[in-house]
């Protein structure tokens, strides 16, 4: 039976997962999903159940935009403090949705998906209703993006994204997207007047093959 109520939708992906693939493989990206999966069950605040997994991708789903932010952020610290791992980015909304047979349905949930496609690896993204729930919060932060249109969304979309207290700084690799440690990388290489840093002597050895191949245009 089908139960119609208001959710907070948090949809968290792995940027640079197909790159991470590519690089190493199935049995690395095998390894890297299983301790995501784990990381993000660890990451529940109390009143947000995560609600489905579908390759990098996670759907938590709460009661409260707090708690949901909470959740979003536990998960981000924690894939920030693993080491070799890629970044997440989150998208967070709030609106009215279908629940049936423990999946969900509505424009909230389409719009939480829009929102963490929008981000950036590292970033945890909202929509305002979000932000106006969780402002004024010690421990986190709101910054205004602007308004954003996406495919299939009638108005604009106000973006903000939320910043918590504790932030891990690191550089990613360009050929694997892992996230590494500037000071203690296994490898690093000039190029063009800017210094990468590699998981792995093999990265490395890619990215002197054909340095534009893994440089954004």
């Amino acid at each position: 039976m089908a139960a119609s109520g208001e959710y907070t939708f948090v949809i968290a992906d792995l940027a640079g997962y197909t790159a991470l693939t590519e690089a190493h493989g199935g049995a690395e990206a095998a390894r890297t999903i299983a301790r995501y999966t784990e990381l993000a069950s660890k990451a529940l605040s109390p009143g947000v159940r995560l609600a489905e997994r579908v390759g990098d991708q996670v759907l938590f789903v709460a009661d409260d935009p707090s708690n949901a932010v909470t959740t979003a952020l536990r998960l981000k610290d924690a894939v920030d403090r693993e080491p070799l791992f890629l970044g997440v980015r989150i998208g967070i909304a709030v609106g009215a949705a279908v629940e049936q047979d423990g999946r969900y349905f509505g424009p909230a949930l389409n719009i939480a998906a829009r929102v963490a496609a929008h981000a950036r690896g590292g970033q945890v993204l909202c929509i305002g209703h979000v932000a106006a729930a969780v402002r004024g919060v010690s421990e986190m932060r709101c910054v205004a993006l602007g308004t954003v249109r996406f495919k299939n969304v009638s108005e604009p979309v106000e973006i903000f994204e939320i910043v918590s207290k504790e932030c891990i700084s690191a550089v990613v690799d360009p050929v694997c997207h892992m996230r590494v440690e500037a000071g203690t990388a296994p490898a690093r290489l000039p190029f063009n007047g800017k210094t990468y840093y590699f998981c792995s002597f093999q990265c490395a050895e890619a990215f002197t093959k054909h340095p534009p191949a893994y440089l954004e245009p």
